[in-house]
C-alpha cells in the first residue's frame, strides 16, 4: 500500500471503538429530466381513434351493404342501377378508408361520402325491395346512419348536425318516392336522433381532449421552470461550496490560528483557491463517465496540507470523473475542518477498494463533537460533504462524539 506521510510519522488512527451514529439526513438529488413528450398528447391521440373508427366502420359497412344489397333483387329493385350502386359504393369504402388511415379525418371525403349516401337514399325505390324497406333494416337505412356518425368525426358539431339533416332529409324523400310514408317519418326521426348523439359524443370527446391538453400544457411549463429554478439552485449551491471550501475556509484557518501566515501549507491553499475561482477556463474539461485515478487526486489535496502532521495511505483506484471530483472535494473539507478545530491533532486519509466499492475514511484524533448540535445554518459538513456525495449516489458518514475524535466515512458502491 504506498503510503504519503508529512513531517511526522506515526503508528496509525487510534484502534478504540468508534460510535456508529445515524448519517445526517438528506433528500435525493434529483435526476436529470426526462426529454419532454409530444406537444397536446391528448389531441394526437383523439386525432389516430377519429381516423381509425371511422375508416373501420365505413369499410366494414361498404362491404356488408354490397352483400345484403344483392341477396334481395326483388321487383321493382333493377338490376342494372343496383349492380351500379354496388360497385361505386363498394370502391368507395375502400378509397374512404385508404385516405383515412393515411391522411385523417378530412371533411372533403365525408362530404363526397354523403354526397354518394343522398343519391343511393332519392334511388332508394329502384335499389331496395318494398319487402325491408319498413324498420329502417335495408341496406340503404344502415348507410345512411353510417354516414351520419362517421361525418360527425371530421365537421364542427354545427355542420355536422346539418349534414345529419341533409341526410336523413335525402332518405325521407327517397322513402316518400317509394311509397313508404310510414318509414320515411319514422326512420327519419331516427336519423335526426342519431345526428344529434354522434355530434354530442365528438363535442364531449373533443372538449375533453383540449383541456387534458390544457392541463398537460401547464404541467410541463411548471415543469420546465422549476428545472430551471432546481438548475440555478444547484448551481448557486455549487459556488456557495467552492467559496466555503476555498477562501473562507483559508481565512478561517487563519484567524483561527490553525495555519501560519507565512506557511508552504497557506500557500499552497492560497494558490489552488485562486485557480478554482478565478480560472476556470484552465480546468480539464472530462467526460463525466471518464475513469480518472482518485489516487491521484487525493495527493493533490494532500499536497494543501504541506506541514501538518498527515498521514495518508492511498491505494491505486480508478473512478469516474464526477465521483473523483466528490469524494476529493469532500476529502478537502473534512480535512480543512480537522485544522481549523482539532488544533495540535494529528490526521490520516486512508483510500480503499473493493470489488464492491470505494471508501475514504479522513481519522482525527481532535475534540470531536456532537453532530446533533450542528446549527441547521451550518453549511460545511451538510453541503460540502453530505450534498457532495449525494449529487453522485455516495453516501458519507460520521462517527464522532465529544471528546472521541472523529472518522468521516466516504463511500461510493457503483464500482462496477
Amino acid at each position: 500500500m504506498p503510503t504519503h506521510s508529512l513531517r511526522r510519522q506515526h503508528s496509525g488512527p487510534p484502534d478504540r471503538p468508534w460510535s456508529r451514529p445515524e448519517p445526517i439526513s438528506l433528500a435525493p438529488v434529483p435526476e436529470p429530466p426526462a426529454p419532454e413528450p409530444t406537444a397536446n398528447p391528448a389531441g394526437v391521440a383523439l386525432a389516430r381513434v377519429y381516423a381509425l373508427f371511422p375508416a373501420a366502420i365505413r369499410l366494414s359497412c361498404g362491404i356488408a351493404v354490397a352483400v345484403v344489397a344483392l341477396a334481395v333483387r326483388e321487383p321493382p329493385v333493377q338490376a342494372v342501377p343496383l349492380a351500379l350502386a354496388v360497385v361505386v359504393l363498394t370502391a368507395w369504402s375502400y378509397v374512404f378508408y385508404r385516405q383515412t388511415v393515411d391522411n385523417g379525418i378530412r371533411a372533403r371525403v365525408v362530404l363526397i361520402d354523403g354526397a354518394l349516401t343522398a343519391a343511393a337514399c332519392l334511388c332508394m325505390r329502384v335499389l331496395v325491395a318494398p319487402d325491408v324497406l319498413p324498420g329502417g333494416v335495408s341496406w340503404i337505412a344502415v348507410l345512411a346512419s353510417t354516414s351520419i356518425i362517421t361525418a360527425q368525426f371530421a365537421l364542427r358539431v354545427v355542420h355536422g348536425v346539418a349534414f345529419g339533416f341533409v341526410v336523413a332529409a335525402s332518405y325521407c324523400v327517397g322513402a316518400i318516392i317509394a311509397d313508404e310514408s310510414g318509414e320515411a317519418i319514422s326512420h327519419t326521426v331516427l336519423l335526426v336522433v342519431q345526428t344529434f348523439l354522434a355530434a354530442g359524443l365528438v363535442y364531449v370527446t373533443r372538449r375533453s381532449a383540449r383541456a387534458a391538453d390544457g392541463i398537460f400544457t401547464a404541467y410541463q411549463r411548471t415543469h420546465r421552470e422549476s428545472v430551471i429554478a432546481r438548475a440555478a439552485r444547484e448551481a448557486e449551491r455549487k459556488q456557495n461550496r467552492d467559496l466555503h471550501d476555498t477562501v473562507l475556509s483559508t481565512l478561517t484557518m487563519v484567524g483561527l490560528g490553525g495555519v501560519a501566515g507565512q506557511s508552504p501549507m497557506l500557500r499552497a491553499r492560497a494558490s489552488a483557491d485562486l485557480r478554482t475561482l478565478f480560472d476556470p477556463a484552465r480546468r480539464p474539461v472530462l467526460d463525466p463517465a471518464a475513469r480518472v485515478s482518485l489516487d491521484e487526486r487525493l495527493r493533490l489535496i494532500v499536497e494543501r496540507y504541506e506541514g501538518y502532521p498527515l498521514t495518508a495511505a492511498l491505494e491505486p483506484c480508478l473512478v469516474p470523473s464526477t465521483v473523483a471530483d466528490a469524494i476529493a472535494e469532500s476529502a478537502d473539507a473534512a480535512l480543512s475542518n480537522v485544522v481549523r478545530h482539532a488544533e495540535g491533532s494529528v490526521a490520516w486519509l486512508r483510500l480503499h477498494q473493493t470489488r464492491e466499492s470505494v471508501t475514504v475514511e479522513v481519522i482525527d484524533v481532535g475534540p470531536g463533537f456532537d453532530i446533533a448540535a450542528i446549527p441547521p445554518y451550518r453549511y460545511g459538513i451538510r453541503e460540502s460533504i453530505m450534498a457532495r456525495m449525494a449529487a453522485v449516489d455516495g453516501s458519507a458518514r460520521i462517527d464522532t462524539a465529544p471528546g472521541n475524535g472523529t472518522r468521516i466515512h466516504l463511500e461510493w458502491v457503483d464500482v462496477g
